[in-house]
């Protein structure tokens, strides 16, 4: 994780358009640099490093003698960039990952250069040499980026928002914030003046193609056709390579541990791999949420999946004074106003702040990815066919950089910590996706079926986490008996009045708020970003069942497992 802002072509003083670089500090704790760009004297970059590979030569911009024209700033991991660099003989310099996107652009040009990458990133290379300019973004947006681009062509790039909404320009109107397009590259020239013009945006890599860098990765060989064993087989061998390319880190690796099935499929497996490949450590696993929550009883040492792998586990106590406290907070860093990502922020906000100021873990997994990919939101369950189904799963992975992965990148970056999400793995995401539709969908009342039966009769994770019922985090945190959107609503109730929530839709006319409590988060995004609501097309709400609330627990379909 590390913090990357460019700009081209400014009209102020670069020393004061610097200052708003220091706001994404927190993403990159461990060194700091601007450098301007040689002949271009109103172009820079900005970097901030959170050391994960190659301790010594890692800081950026990067550059290397036999490009001396190139400048890369990336965040991310390329994980096949050891592969690539030996199947085309690269000449390396370096131990930086990052290396390969210079050599595959200088071989193969920007298109084919993105295509090879396996990994999560955000990038911005400049060519001096042929004057020209590149953005390009994860499949996913697992790794966030945004642009201000002005009609007269400045153009400044931010791994968050904040970071450019204090940026100036000459321009009398103002310069929109947008989040660039995961899956996308855009290219542009670089005036002598250092102003830019668009020339290509296009689109290098969908999350339901087959990602062309799985051609050139020889070891991983999956059986054809549909049969059921085969397809069990085929997602155990590609689910456990997403894990094991992640362990690429010269820092600690650690794990989110909710105890639901996403999270302690992917610790058991790290766990287990971890061994394999003889880390120097044991694997720490975290859990958060009140002395009664299902999510923390699941995770518990002594009956549950800790227990079970063999982890060190630490669990953090929630109470709902500390997540109320900590609500604005959250809401900056996020950048958003959507309710169930500020609920589902807020637990993983502290969680990531225990880990950070208590242990020595950096690089941390996740689950995320899973829900949307193998359609375990409960609503899924009133799918009106299978088609419909599938859609709907792609259409939340491709939404999932405006909600889910923009809550995991954002509450862990805020602490300095790197996130792994292996079900994001373009390999094992375009094999699902693949599948036929009819055996993607719920089973026997069960979301997530072909998922948990590929791992049944195994032994990785105790057989009631495998078919433990699905609990959005945020829910999991406090017992069924009074959930964390309550308690969240019982103190809204106090802040906000009937006669505001009756002006919400004159005020906010732009995704105005239904409640209470959708107006608060609304309040407070438009106090630290105002104007800014179009960052949010919309929010995140179940499908195909009359919903209110996008919380499970208010669904008539939800049932808590017996024990809960």
């Amino acid at each position: 994780m590390c913090g990357i802002w460019a700009l081209f072509g400014s009209d102020e003083c670069l020393s004061i358009q610097c200052t708003c670089a220091m706001k994404i500090a927190h993403r990159g704790p461990d060194a700091f640099r601007f450098e301007n760009v040689n002949g271009f004297t109103n172009c820079c970059f900005g970097f901030h490093r959170l050391a994960i590979v190659d301790q010594l030569y890692g800081m950026q911009p990067l550059r290397v003698k036999k490009f001396p024209y190139l400048w890369l700033c990336y965040n991310g991991e390329i994980y096949n960039h050891i592969l690539l660099k030996e199947r085309f003989e690269f000449d390396y310099q370096t131990k930086v990952d990052g290396e390969i996107l210079l050599h595959l652009y200088d071989r193969f040009g920007i298109e084919k250069m993105a295509t090879l990458l396996d990994g999560v990133f955000a990038f911005i290379l400049l060519d001096t040499a042929n004057r020209k300019v590149f953005l390009g973004r994860d499949t996913y947006g697992v790794r966030p980026m945004f642009k201000l681009l002005t009609s007269d062509g400045f153009l400044a790039v931010c791994s968050e928002a904040k970071g450019l909404t204090q940026i100036t320009h000459s321009m009398s109107e103002p310069a929109k914030i947008i989040p660039f397009p995961p899956g996308h590259f855009e290219a542009f020239d670089l005036k002598q003046s250092g102003k830019v013009e668009s020339i290509q945006l296009d689109r290098f890599h969908s999350c339901t193609d087959e990602p062309q860098h799985a051609a050139y990765n020889t070891a991983v060989k999956l059986d054809k056709g549909f049969a059921p064993e085969t397809v069990r087989k085929n997602i155990r061998i590609l689910f456990e390579n997403a894990v094991r390319k992640r362990l690429m880190a010269h820092r600690r690796i650690g794990c989110l541990l909710s105890g639901g099935l996403d999270s302690s499929l992917v610790a058991a497996t790290l766990v287990k791999l971890a061994k394999e490949e003889q880390l120097q450590y044991p694997i720490q696993t975290f859990a958060i949420g009140a002395e009664d929550s299902p999510d923390v009883a699941a995770a518990r040492k002594a009956s549950g999946v800790a227990e079970h792998i063999g982890s060190e586990h630490h669990e953090v106590n929630f109470t709902p004074e500390e997540g109320i406290k900590a609500l604005e907070e959250v809401i900056v860093h996020l950048e958003s106003y959507d309710i169930t990502t500020v609920r589902a922020s807020v637990g993983m906000y502290l969680i990531s702040k225990y880990i950070s100021e208590k242990t020595d873990s950096v690089v941390i997994f996740s689950g995320e990815g899973s829900d949307e990919l193998t359609q375990g939101y409960i609503y899924f369950h009133k799918a009106p066919s299978p088609k419909a189904a599938a859609e709907d799963s792609v259409r939340l992975l491709k939404e999932l950089y405006l909600f889910d992965a923009l809550r995991a990148d954002r509450t862990t970056a805020a602490y300095g910590l790197e996130l792994r999400v292996p079900f994001l793995d373009h390999r094992f995401s375009a094999y699902y996706l693949s599948l036929p539709e009819e055996m993607r969908v719920p089973k026997d009342g069960v979301e997530k079926y072909l998922l948990r039966d590929a791992f049944r009769g195994l032994n990785l994770i105790p057989d009631q986490i495998l078919w433990r019922r699905k609990e959005a985090f945020s829910d999991g945190m406090t017992s069924t008996k009074k959930s964390w959107y309550s308690i969240l609503q019982e103190h809204i109730e106090s802040e906000i009045n009937d006669s505001q929530l009756e002006k919400a839709a004159k005020l906010y006319s732009y995704n105005p708020p239904a409640t209470k409590e959708g107006f608060y988060f609304r309040q407070v995004f438009e106090k630290h970003y105002p104007g800014r609501c179009e960052w949010i097309p919309h929010y995140w709400m179940p499908r195909w069942i009359k919903a209110t609330d996008p919380s499970a627990r208010t669904l008539a379909i939800y049932k808590p497992d017996k024990d809960e």
